[in-house]
This record gives structure tokens, sequence and C-alpha cells, in this order.
């Protein structure tokens, strides 16, 4: 048995998607609990603001990343989005025009959304979006390679990503969509944590359905396991459909109850999005905002 199928069979993480159902049914119960402003604004803080159009150029994403600057000055009281999330080329787009301390630069790279090039191409774009000011860099799981059982090869190129990514956050997205059951996205997160991913991510939001609570609960009881065998905090990352405040507070709920406190920090949890935050802006003000 080689190393990743021994980290997979030392799991206990749940596997059958009814009890899996049954768990976040009980956490979505309680989620109503946890309303309130502050927990409103800390969600907005922990978006990660994102624009990844066919018809994005350096003008639009120089004009998105000035409505961050804007709000900074504008609404002062609600602090800032984690992150402004492009495709790697805008890197240094966002840099030269980011004025906001403590909004990070993301980008999707690795031939975002599908993950279907050379691995060297991959390598190279991580590498060149981190050069140019990238300090965040999701990138998809090879999951071709992972419904072939090739973990071998799937596990020695997120490695090599993390590699080329040097300080930079590696999120890897999962695309539970696809994977579908408890049992893969269990594998699949075993498998990313184990290559030093900073983060699992749930989604692209671009192919395969995107976020979903029940996703998100193996995601974070891997998170937890992980953690309590080797002592590294990986965080947690919703993308793909989570649009409204509701919403939102479901995936603050479940992190809460599954992983705790430690992780309800920008470092740890992430809300991937771009229609969100006006969403949780007019929970805040009371009325509708479209700001971004």
């Amino acid at each position: 048995m080689d190393r990743y199928e021994e980290a997979l069979k030392a799991s206990n993480v749940v596997e059958d998607d009814a009890i899996v159902s049954a768990e976040v049914a009980k956490i979505v119960n309680k989620a109503q609990e946890y309303a309130s402003p502050e927990v409103y604004k800390f969600i907005l803080d922990s978006i990660d603001l994102t624009t990844l159009s066919t018809e994005d150029s350096d003008r639009s994403v120089a004009k998105f990343t000035n409505r961050v600057n804007d709000f900074d000055a504008e609404y002062p009281q609600y602090g800032h989005v984690a992150a402004i999330c492009v495709y790697s080329n805008f890197a240094a787009v966002v840099r030269d025009h980011l004025d906001v301390e403590g909004v990070d630069v993301c980008v999707v790279a690795g031939c975002f959304p599908s993950s279907q090039t050379y691995t060297e191409v991959k390598v190279a774009d991580v590498a060149l979006a981190v050069a140019n000011g990238a300090q965040e860099v999701d990138v998809v799981l090879n999951i071709g390679m992972f419904l072939d059982g090739n973990y071998e090869d799937m596990c020695d190129e997120l490695i090599e990503l993390k590699h080329a990514a040097k300080d930079a956050k590696l999120k890897v997205i999962l695309e539970t969509g696809c994977l579908k059951t408890a049992a893969a996205i269990k594998r699949a997160s075993i498998l990313s944590m184990y290559c030093d991913a900073d983060f699992i991510k749930t989604s692209t939001g671009k192919i395969y359905k995107g976020a979903s609570l029940e996703a998100a609960y193996v995601m974070c009881r891997c998170i937890r396991e992980y953690y309590e065998k080797t002592g590294r905090r990986v965080g947690f990352k919703a993308a793909g459909g989570v649009r409204t405040t509701e919403e939102a507070l479901q995936y603050y709920a479940l992190v809460k109850e599954v992983l705790g406190d430690e992780w309800l920090n920008h470092d740890l949890f992430r809300l991937g999005a771009s229609s969100l935050a006006n969403a949780v802006l007019s929970s805040l003000e009371g009325r509708e905002v479209k700001f971004f």
C-alpha cells in the first residue's frame, strides 16, 4: 500500500451520504441563531470578490479593483473583502490598482476551470502569477487523474504547483459537483491536504454544480481530522452559487460547528463570490445596495 492509500485508509471521516445530509440539516436548523450584524460583517470581510468573465480586460479589472478602494472610503465601518480574485494574467492589474491594506491579490491558475493542460504549463502559470503579485492561487485538482485512481501523478502535480506558488497560499479546488459523493469528496480532501494545500475549496462555479453544504461538511470534517493528526490548520473556501446572506450564514454555522472558532478568521475561512457582497451589504444596511 502506498502512502496515499495509507492516508485514505486511516481516515475515519463519514462516507455515508445519508448521515452527512442528516448532520447538515441539524446545522442548518441552528444557523439563524448566529445571525447578527457582527457575523454579517465578518462574512463580508471573508469574501474573495471575484470576476472571472470572458469579457475581463485590464480596464474592467482595474475598475473592479477601484470599487474595493471606493468601498473602503465609503463604508469604513464594514472593513473590506478578504481578496480580489481574477484570472492569473490580471494579477499585476489588481496589484497596481489596489490601495486597501489587508486585501489580498488572488488568482485562478493552472488552466482553470478544467485543469486540462501540461503540468509544465500549470507550473509556469502559477509562477508567473506569483511573480506579478498574486498572494493566493486557486488551482483545480486534476479530476481525470483522480477518477482514474492515479493519485501519485495527481499529487505530484499538486506538490509542484505548491512549490511554484512559493509563499502564496495555494487553494485546491475539488470540483465537488463532479465528485458528487461523500466518499469521493473525502478522498480528494485528504489527498489535497497531504500535498500541502493551504485551503481546500469546493468548486469553480463554471462547469459543475457549485458549493453544497453536504460537500462542505465532509471537507470540514477532513480538515478537523487532518489538524488533529498533524497540527496543521488548512483553510476552507466555499465557492460557486453562494449568493444570499442566508446561504453564507449557513456556511458560517457549518464551519463554526465542525471546526470551531479557531477557523473563523480570514486566514482559514473564505467565500468565493461575485454577487454575495452586495447581498450581505444590503443586510447590514437594511436596504438594497448594489455597490459592487
